[in-house]
């Protein structure tokens, strides 16, 4: 079930832009939780995963559609995406809701997925004080031919299936949504992209989860990440593709719960 939703008002590039928002499972103070979704996702595409984790985890989640997607303000039709496009979503999208939530100074923790999960990564290397842990799962840190192949496929897709009518049921313009991803991972400005070395910056403790099945990323991508950041644990699923949180929940709910017990000092199981 998909929590309410409330909306809340930020600067962006110069504009005003409204974000859709929801707060699940405990209430303040418990520990808080931000949940970063996929190129295509939002807030309603996450369904009831971060209730059910933070149900579990005894913390506050705080769930959001990036500009752009969902019921957040969409990407005007003329605006491309740069490269930088996840960096500044870390740098200056995520701190600005923080900040007109009044939880900027808060300790918080790290769920992202796919580019919410570079996303994640990229806000912790940034803000060390603050973020304690993070869990990540099908996060890039350098773009592979896989996964431009895979998105090149979901190009296709979006014009000649029922694709784009599917994403409208959770995007108020699929269109932003899709072609504001889709164009700049396609971008041969992109193929350079790499946040290797900056993720070397990030102290706090990490899960990095990676489905053996995922079409849009390898193994590499995490096992780069435990290279670079020494306190990184390895959760390498089988049978599970890009959404390890839908395709292997119960795997992903288990280690996330054993992660926060030990980062967040959370002491509670899986329900």
């Amino acid at each position: 079930m998909t929590p309410p939703a409330m909306r809340a008002r930020i600067d962006w590039d110069g504009r005003a832009c409204d974000i859709e928002y929801a707060w699940v499972g405990a209430a303040a103070p418990a520990p808080l939780l931000v949940f970063l979704h996929e190129g295509l996702g939002s807030l309603a595409m996450w369904k009831d995963f971060p209730a059910r984790l933070c149900a579990a985890a005894g913390m506050r989640g705080l769930v959001y559609s990036r500009p752009g997607y969902g019921r957040s303000t969409p990407r005007a039709a003329d605006e491309s995406w740069a490269p930088d496009f996840m960096h500044r979503q870390a740098a200056q999208v995520l701190p600005a809701l923080l900040d007109a939530l009044g939880v900027a100074q808060q300790p918080r923790w790290l769920f992202g997925h796919s580019d919410g999960a570079s996303i994640a990564l990229l806000h912790a290397a940034r803000f060390a004080r603050e973020v304690r842990g993070a869990i990540v799962l099908a996060p890039h840190i350098m773009v592979e031919q896989l996964s431009v192949d895979s998105i090149a496929k979901s190009r296709d897709a979006y014009l000649d299936t029922d694709l784009r009518a599917r994403l409208a049921r959770y995007h108020d313009d699929p269109d932003s949504a899709f072609w504001g991803w889709n164009r700049i991972w396609l971008d041969a400005a992109f193929r350079d992209w790499s946040i290797e070395d900056e993720i070397g910056s990030i102290r706090c403790p990490l899960l990095a989860v990676q489905g053996l099945d995922d079409a849009y990323g390898t193994l590499a991508q995490i096992r780069g990440i435990a290279q670079r950041v020494p306190r990184t644990r390895l959760l390498e699923l089988p049978a599970c593709g890009h959404s390890a949180h839908r395709d292997q929940p119960d795997a992903v709910l288990a280690a996330s719960c054993a992660f926060l017990a030990e980062v967040a000092g959370v002491d509670r199981a899986p329900a």
